[in-house]
């Protein structure tokens, strides 16, 4: 695998920290500005909100660059976004900084994946595309837990002055590997849009929205579910969440690997079986090793998603792979939220802190349903096309080039 892929991956791990480490040091920050957790809560919210928004402004616009030029672009976004929160003087100036290094978040992973499936051959796409998302694995391992640590030991703007630090070096790590391939070929913004009037496209990140959604509608609720039902203590969470993270890592590895040789039967078995594995949480979360053998599954089921998803993005536009590549990394933060407030809207319903669990299995449930509609409409088109090739005026077409 090419070494550019390493710039990708440290990027990945930057963003991957800051999208998520807010979550260890929301109290402190909400204390230091004096503000409710609530009300703290929209440093979560407008980051996820600036992805969704963001991820496709921003390809549309650099459609005009070249993809090494906008990622290093980017990166620059993400540093100055994350060196205004650590400095912010208010909420309202942290809020702002979030919001600017979140709109770095899907326009890099989009970029990112094009650029990684574009460095390897047909055969290695997916595994490539993994490569760079581990980055965002690791985070989830390291960054998320250590950045929590100096947060609450050293303060929470020491944590985004490192956050900020991993951009730069994210930045040069760009700048020095990732090769110069010129401005893309379909650096247009009409045949960028035209890609979403495939169906398929719009599939691909429905399955997205649900599939992942599934995931982070237990994962939200992670805390209370293991402190309240499983018996943990808050201070095990970290480690449980570390656990998780091991589980995505090894996840996003394999359904890379094997995305490679079968992408849509690797889609089926992870989906049908993150399905079965939130049900079994609701049941497992009774007993503390169950419960962190099952957080740990549904880790790696969920992000074993996340390469051949990608990959058949890619694969449904051909011709402007940049915009739809983004617009599916912006439907991963829309699943998070709408499954993030359904299984809130079941916690308050006093259904237990268990009920997230089948929001989630439901939401991964609809969305291997939208799998085996995509794979009957993909055999469909593929059969008409042969069809259409084997006609008789094609035949005879073929012949005459022959004589």
């Amino acid at each position: 695998m090419p070494l550019a892929l390493l710039a990708l991956a440290i990027g990945a791990f930057g963003i991957g920290t800051t999208e998520f480490v807010i979550m260890g040091v929301l109290p402190q920050v909400a204390g230091d500005f004096g503000v409710t957790i609530p009300t703290a809560g929209w440093l979560v919210s407008g980051y996820a909100l600036g992805v969704v928004i963001g991820g496709p402004l921003l390809t549309v616009l650099g459609t005009k660059v070249s993809r090494k030029k906008m990622l290093m672009f980017l990166m620059a976004l993400f540093v100055v976004g994350n060196a205004l929160s650590a400095f912010a003087p208010s909420f309202g100036v942290m809020l702002i900084g979030r919001v600017v290094a979140s709109l770095a978040h899907g326009a890099f992973f989009g970029i990112g994946s094009v650029v990684a499936a574009d460095l390897v051959a047909p055969e290695k796409k997916a595994s490539a595309i993994s490569l760079m998302f581990m980055g965002l694995t690791v985070a989830n391992i390291v960054g998320v837990p250590g950045g929590t640590y100096i947060g609450q030991a050293a303060g929470w703007r020491v944590t985004f002055i490192i956050v900020a630090a991993l951009g730069i070096i994210g930045f040069l790590g760009v700048a020095k590997l990732v090769p110069e391939t010129g401005r893309p070929k379909t650096a247009n913004v009409r045949v960028e849009f035209a890609a979403f009037k495939n169906v398929q496209v719009w599939l691909a990140m429905a399955m997205t929205v649900l599939g992942y959604g599934g995931v982070f509608a237990a994962i939200t609720y992670i805390t209370p579910m293991m402190t309240e039902v499983a018996g943990y203590t808050e201070g095990a969470v970290t480690w449980l969440l570390v656990l998780f993270g091991v589980g995505m890592f090894l996840g996003n590895l394999l359904g890379g690997k094997f995305a490679d040789r079968k992408l849509m039967p690797m889609l089926f078995t992870t989906l049908a079986t993150l399905t079965a594995a939130l049900l079994l949480f609701t049941a497992t979360a009774h007993n503390k090793v169950l419960a962190a053998i099952t957080l740990s599954l549904i880790g790696a089921l969920g992000f074993a998603t996340v390469p051949p998803l990608q990959k058949w993005v890619l694969d449904q536009a051909p011709d402007a792979p940049t915009l739809a590549s983004a617009a599916n990394i912006g439907a991963f933060n829309l699943g998070n939220a709408l499954s993030a407030w359904l299984g809130g809207v079941v916690i308050a319903a006093g259904l237990g802190y268990t009920a997230p669990n089948w929001v989630g299995a439901l939401l991964s449930g609809t969305a291997l349903l939208l799998a085996f509609l995509a794979a009957s409409l993909d055999r469909r088109t593929r059969a008409a096309g042969r069809v259409v090739a084997g006609s008789p005026a094609n035949e005879n077409a073929s012949a005459a080039v022959r004589r």
